[in-house]
């Protein structure tokens, strides 16, 4: 199974100023179902020929979405809910209610609905518990997606544990947060498509002088990503509703 995201916990400390713990890592979206192959395929053509579950959604459709992270995910403006493989974030931080209007906008879907902890068990171990909640919310589609955070020094080949700010001002901060989406079938877990997006942002290490700036630049930065997903998502809804919602032979097709 692919481990498409590596899970991360950086700790970034500043001298004369409180530690940063940033919020943990990325949920391993294998545990969804998304293969090697499938993340290689990138399309619902060559998805549909390495998978063999079956599209059952009917269009227009609705979608059920969920933000992922890793279990025991928290930051200073939320705290994901379950353990397990994954926790789920039912608070938003990053996204807007534009956001939702604007997935909803696109052509053949009929309603967005995020789910929230209430209709979530509280172990989470696969994609299995949030295709149940999302059938409780009469979505016969589930978008999924992680967003994954790393904090960086200079032109260091890897993201350091530590980070000490203060000390060389004329060193250069770079902040990379990945976000990643699967869109799947609620019935069956087919997969209609996958997405990816990335959004980095420098500044100068000495502009970290507090916890709350280096959260601002965090969460600036996920928006970011956060933003250019939907622009990918939008992009590929384009190629399912070609595919799936007036294909001949497509039995659900209205």
């Amino acid at each position: 199974m692919l481990r498409w995201i590596v899970a991360s916990a950086l700790m970034l400390t500043s001298i004369g100023c409180a530690s940063y713990v940033t919020p943990g890592g990325p949920a391993d979206l294998s545990v969804m179902g998304v293969t090697d192959q499938m993340k290689a395929a990138k399309t619902p053509n060559e998805i549909q020929s390495s998978f063999d579950r079956k599209p059952l959604a009917t269009f227009p459709t609705s979608i059920a979405v969920a933000r992922v992270q890793a279990s025991g995910y928290s930051s200073r403006s939320n705290v994901s809910y379950g353990s397990g493989a994954y926790s789920v974030v039912t608070t938003r931080d990053i996204e807007t209610d534009e956001d939702i209007a604007r997935i909803t906008k696109q052509p053949m879907i009929r309603s967005v609905a995020p789910i929230q902890r209430m209709i979530l068990p509280a172990q989470l171990t696969n994609d299995e518990q949030l295709r149940s909640a999302a059938a409780s919310l009469h979505a016969e589609m589930l978008m999924i997606y992680t967003i994954d955070t790393q904090f960086y020094v200079d032109d260091f080949a890897k993201p350091l544990t530590v980070i000490s700010l203060g000390l060389s001002p004329n060193r250069k901060a770079r902040v990379v947060s990945t976000a990643a989406m699967v869109l799947m079938d609620t019935r069956t877990g087919y997969i209609y498509g996958l997405a990816e997006a990335t959004e980095q942002d420098d500044q100068l290490a000495s502009a970290w002088t507090s916890e709350s700036a280096i959260e601002q630049t965090r969460k600036r930065t996920e928006r970011g990503a956060f933003t250019k997903l939907l622009d990918e998502f939008e992009k590929n809804w384009k190629g399912v509703v070609a595919m799936y919602a007036v294909h001949p032979t497509n039995p659900r097709t209205p």
